[in-house]
């Protein structure tokens, strides 16, 4: 969604990196390119006036003029100037003492409130709570249905009392369901309204009229990421009709510029509290700024991404499989296609290399990445036979063309698979034995080296006279022969200059180590 504002802002900072000071004229030069990358994102102009202000501000003060590199001072100011506007700490929802604690739904037609419903149930499920959906959406065709098929595939119960189409009072609807939340003993009631636009006065009334009827603990304003600045207009026609109290964007996932984001927290002073990034129900989370700031600066998103892994990854299988490398058993393709089937739970390939640090720079090669490419080699494992996955090696050119015929590829791309295995095979091999650095696990320290030259014995020349100097010189450098029976053999009998025995002292008597 940052894409444009992110190339943008890296371009900025990347020619400030050089300057070892910052004069007034490079901070003018390079707020005026911020001010042209928010407006190029559809960021509302009040704000994007107030952002550059508080930057500019910034920027000349003792923070940069002081600071060891001014270039990454003024990123750290962007950074944290981005993160205030996105509403600063993450605003997180507000339960109600006695249960059930109410969430009311409001928003634009076609602003995907109805899937919304769906992954904020399904999101609060998984956090242990038990949801009730309300099908108070009595206006749209169909409305009430789309719920229910989003209540199933949740696993979230749906209370759908009337049929909808223009059939029933939908402020009747909402309020008998509280009553029946507590019958039902669910805890929280996510109540789906009617989409409206801001000028339709009956559509907005009702709004009111269910908001006075449950008295919700939490109203959220619903967003369309992808409609720029009239989200602000939307916004603020709402917060005078209704009021709410968090927002929620949706389709962060298209091709929008991202004014959205920045501009409806500034100019209404309402938190973002949730994002919805696809089209699957899992792709919904609570809205962190730090973290979008992250992304829009190319900075990653590294938490999220850990978050992802720990809700995927099974604790003892990652266990498991991190002894099984570090032991330097053998990695097998039925331990690939294991690991593989993991990473992809946990969301497109695409999306999990965006989070990491650096990489808006290689936005067009991440982009080319197609995830039917994993299902393809999925596809080729699950043809091969147990004994094949355990020992590739035994793949020949029938096993390969049966393979390709089983898979639905070609024998050409059986053998870049198995191919690439044994390489990385032999990578895990090497990383389990240290690669051969001293210090590592596995590896071979110094004294293994010196105790292998220590063995090699003196090199004899093929030239009998200079065989016969190598024995003379051998016999010159060796040390005398001990002298058998003596205390003192390994001295040669002699004590060291300035050394003298004890009186009545018979060194013959001593027993040392070695001795019989």
């Amino acid at each position: 969604m940052f894409e444009t504002l992110s190339d943008r802002l890296t371009s900025v900072f990347s020619s400030l990196r050089s300057k070892g000071r910052l004069s007034d004229a490079d901070i003018d030069a390079t707020t005026r390119e911020i001010r042209i990358a928010l407006l190029e994102a559809d960021v509302a102009l009040p704000v994007v006036k107030a952002f550059v202000a508080r930057v500019k501000e910034r920027a000349r003060g003792a923070e940069v003029s002081q600071a060891l590199n001014p270039a990454q001072q003024v990123v750290k100011i962007v950074n944290d100037e981005l993160i205030e506007i996105l509403g600063g700490e993450t605003r997180r929802l507000r339960y109600a003492k006695t249960p059930p604690t109410v969430i009311m739904l409001a928003g634009l037609q076609g602003s995907g409130k109805t899937t919304l419903a769906g992954k904020l149930a399904k999101w609060l499920r998984e956090q242990g709570h038990v949801p009730l959906m309300v099908a108070a959406d009595l206006q749209r065709p169909n409305a009430v249905q789309q719920l229910q098929v989003m209540g199933e595939r949740a696993q979230v119960a749906v209370y759908a009392p009337e049929p909808g189409n223009g059939v029933g009072d939908p402020v009747d609807v909402a309020r008998r369901s509280i009553d029946e939340a507590r019958r039902q003993q669910h805890d929280i009631v996510i109540i789906d309204t009617a989409g409206r636009l801001g000028i339709d006065q009956e559509l907005m009334r009702q709004a009111a009229d269910i908001r006075d009827a449950v008295q919700p603990d939490e109203i959220m304003f619903v967003v369309d990421a992808m409609i720029g600045q009239d989200a602000v207009t939307t916004a603020q026609a709402f917060m005078d009709g209704v009021g709410f109290d968090g927002v929620v964007l949706t389709k962060l996932d298209g091709d929008a510029r991202g004014g959205a984001a920045l501009s409806v927290r500034h100019i209404t002073g309402r938190p973002i509290m949730f994002a919805s990034t696809g089209e699957k129900l899992e792709d919904f989370d609570a809205f962190h700024p730090d973290r979008m700031a992250s992304r829009i600066l190319d900075m990653g998103d590294i938490l999220t991404l850990i978050e992802q892994a720990q809700k995927t990854f099974d604790e003892e299988q990652a266990a498991k499989m991190a002894g099984k490398l570090t032991s330097g058993e053998n990695f097998t393709l039925e331990d690939f296609l294991e690991q593989m089937m993991m990473v992809q739970k946990m969301g497109p390939i695409k999306n999990l290399l965006g989070m990491m640090p650096g990489m808006g720079q290689m936005r067009d090669q991440i982009n080319s990445i197609d995830d039917r490419d994993l299902d393809r080699i999925a596809a080729i494992i699950r043809s091969m036979t147990p004994a094949e996955r355990q020992d590739p090696k035994i793949i020949n050119g029938s096993r390969r063309a049966r393979i390709a015929n089983g898979s639905g590829t070609t024998v050409s791309a059986v053998n870049n698979l198995v191919t690439r295995f044994f390489e990385a095979q032999k990578m895990m091999k090497r990383m389990a034995g240290g690669m051969g650095i001293p210090g590592m696990p596995g590896g071979k320290g110094k004294a293994a080296k010196s105790s292998k030259k220590a063995k090699k014995g003196r090199r004899v020349s093929g030239d009998p006279r200079k065989a016969a100097l190598g024995k003379a010189a051998a016999a010159d450098e060796a040390p005398a022969a001990p002298k058998k029976g003596g205390a003192l053999g390994n001295l040669g009998g002699k004590l060291p200059p300035g050394v003298e025995l004890p009186p009545g002292f018979d060194p013959s008597k001593l027993r040392l180590p070695g001795q019989k």
